[in-house]
C-alpha cells in the first residue's frame, strides 16, 4: 500500500491558505480517483482506495502543519508502510507560486512540517512533492504569509500546480517517481 500525506492545517479558518496546498493537492487526487477521506484514524483523517489497480491511503494530519510527523509516523507504523512507498506533499516558500518539484529524498529546506516528519521517522529518505508558493514581501513575516490565502493571480497559478501534482501522485503510484519527476519537474534549461 502506498502512503500519501498532504499537510495542512484543521479548521475553517485555515481553508485555502497557502499552507495548507498539500490539502488541496491531496483533496484533488482523492476526487479524481473517486477516495473520500472521511475516517479519523490516529491524528489524521484517512481515505481508502486504489489507484491504477494499487492500494493507496490518502492521510490528512489534523495535527497542524508543524508537528505533522506525529502523525504520519502513527499511520507508518500502523499500516508497515516502506518509505519508498510514503510520499509528502506541501508548500515551499522558496519555489515561485505554481512551480511544482518532486523529490526522492531531501532536507527539510526550513520547512516546518518536513521538519517534523523527519525527526519522527529519523529519515529524510522518503519522496515528497513540493508546491511552490512564492515568499512574502520584504519585511512581512513568513509566518504569517503562509496562513494568508493567496491573491487571485495567485490562486490561478496554484490550481494549476495542484491539478499537477495530484496528476504525478498519481503517476508515482502507477509508474513510479522518475515518471512523476519527469511530469512535475521543469526540463533543464528551461528555468528562467
Amino acid at each position: 500500500m502506498r502512503l500519501i500525506v498532504g499537510l495542512g492545517n484543521p479548521g475553517r479558518r485555515y481553508r485555502r491558505t497557502r499552507h495548507n496546498t498539500g490539502w488541496e493537492v491531496l483533496e484533488a487526487l482523492a476526487g479524481t480517483h473517486g477516495i473520500s477521506i472521511a475516517t479519523e484514524e490516529g491524528w489524521a483523517q484517512v481515505g481508502r482506495g486504489a489507484i491504477g489497480g494499487r492500494r493507496v491511503m490518502l492521510a490528512r494530519p489534523e495535527t497542524y502543519v508543524n508537528v505533522s510527523g506525529t502523525a504520519v509516523a502513527d499511520l507508518r507504523r500502523r499500516h508497515r508502510v516502506p518509505l519508498e512507498h510514503l510520499m509528502v506533499i506541501v508548500d515551499d516558500l522558496d519555489l515561485p507560486v505554481g512551480a511544482v518539484r518532486v523529490r526522492e529524498k531531501g532536507s527539510h529546506g526550513g520547512h516546518n512540517g518536513l521538519r517534523s516528519i523527519i525527526e519522527s521517522l529519523g529519515t529524510t529518505a522518503f519522496a515528497r512533492v513540493r508546491v511552490g508558493i512564492g515568499r512574502p514581501a520584504a519585511g512581512e513575516d513568513p509566518a504569517e504569509y503562509v496562513l494568508q490565502r493567496p491573491t487571485a493571480e495567485e490562486r490561478v497559478l496554484l490550481d494549476e500546480a495542484v491539478a499537477l501534482a495530484a496528476e504525478g501522485v498519481g503517476l508515482w503510484v502507477t509508474e513510479g517517481l522518475d515518471a512523476a519527476m519527469r511530469l512535475c519537474n521543469p526540463k533543464r534549461g528551461s528555468e528562467g
